[in-house]
């Protein structure tokens, strides 16, 4: 599906996302806030607290340095991890600290 749409008298065309999904949490959200690796498809990780992650996998590869460029420091309160293009998360496990999952 595609969405056209004017801005400033250009029109924009933009391939469907489930970007409203994600704003709105439409399949729920899963509050992670323990050391225990969760695996279930995830559309954006919000951060709670500071955290220090110890995986974030797609496709069940830890894909941790595409997303946090220094992996051992804490990602601050308030970061949204999404993945890149059509990709979703497949699984998070945290060190430290508590994130919560939008579903897809």
């Amino acid at each position: 599906m595609v969405f056209k749409w004017r801005f400033n008298n250009i029109k924009i065309k933009k391939m469907a996302t489930n970007l409203m999904g994600e704003l709105v949490a439409n399949r729920g959200t899963f509050i992670v806030n323990n050391t225990v690796e969760k695996t279930v498809n995830i559309d954006a990780i919000v951060v709670l607290e500071d955290t220090v992650f110890s995986l974030v996998k797609i496709e069940g590869t830890d894909v941790k340095s595409s997303y946090i460029a220094a992996t051992g420091t804490a990602v601050k309160a308030g970061a949204i991890l999404t993945p890149q293009g059509t990709a979703v998360f497949s699984g998070v496990k945290l060190t430290s600290g508590s994130v919560a999952l939008v579903l897809a």
